[in-house]
């Protein structure tokens, strides 16, 4: 499985960023072989508008099978999930520790949005 994972850092030590669209980074993990690349996203960090659209256009392009971050509005929400992208919410903890809950069943795919938008 490849996940992206909405993170503050470089590694799968760091803390997961609680925002998708501005989001500093996308840690991107395949489950089977634990290797890992980062995407840089700090274009959309401080992004006018249109942040969360242009990071679910980043992470749909990355063809990963699933989404873990804290939040997401709803037109990103509704980008991921039409390009076939499951979202899990996770409230805080580290990339790795993120992983371990999706593949372990912890976190259920969201259903909604659960931010109305600009989360700053």
């Amino acid at each position: 499985m490849k996940l992206a994972i909405t993170t503050t850092g470089d590694s799968p030590s760091a803390a997961v960023d609680p925002r998708f669209g501005r989001a500093a980074r996308f840690l991107v993990m395949d489950t089977d072989t634990n290797a890992y690349e980062v995407v840089d996203n700090s274009r959309n960090l401080n992004a006018a508008q249109g942040a969360g659209v242009q990071s679910a256009q980043i992470v749909a392009n990355l063809g990963v099978d699933g989404i873990v971050t804290g939040h997401c509005g709803p037109k990103a929400f509704s980008l991921l999930v039409g390009a076939g992208i499951p979202v899990y919410y996770v409230e805080e903890g580290t990339v790795e520790q993120a992983v371990q809950q999706v593949l372990a069943g912890d976190l259920e795919q969201a259903q909604s949005p659960d931010s109305e938008s600009h989360w700053v």
